[in-house]
């Protein structure tokens, strides 16, 4: 890979997306076998710290979610409720 879609210190303002994309750019520089020994375990820690910024990122939008639909299942107090 020759750049990175954005540095370490930006990894709070990266996407979801664009993290994916680094990432699947980095594994197919691995696959390639095109990637500078030197380079190799730089290119690992950068694809494994997006991972956990996805991850966490996932985790977040889970529990988000979750609320959401557990808002939705609950009767409103303006409402009359099923009977």
């Amino acid at each position: 890979m020759n750049t990175s879609i954005t540095g370490e210190q930006d990894d709070e303002s990266i996407s979801y997306a664009d993290a994916i994309v680094e990432v699947e750019q980095i594994l197919t520089e691995l696959e390639g076998g095109d990637i500078d020994v030197d380079k190799l375990a730089e290119q690992v820690k950068r694809a494994s710290q997006l991972l956990h910024l996805c991850r966490e990122r996932l985790s977040i939008v889970h529990v988000d979610v979750e609320k959401l639909i557990s808002g939705l299942e609950e009767p409103s107090s303006g409402l009359p409720a099923d009977e």
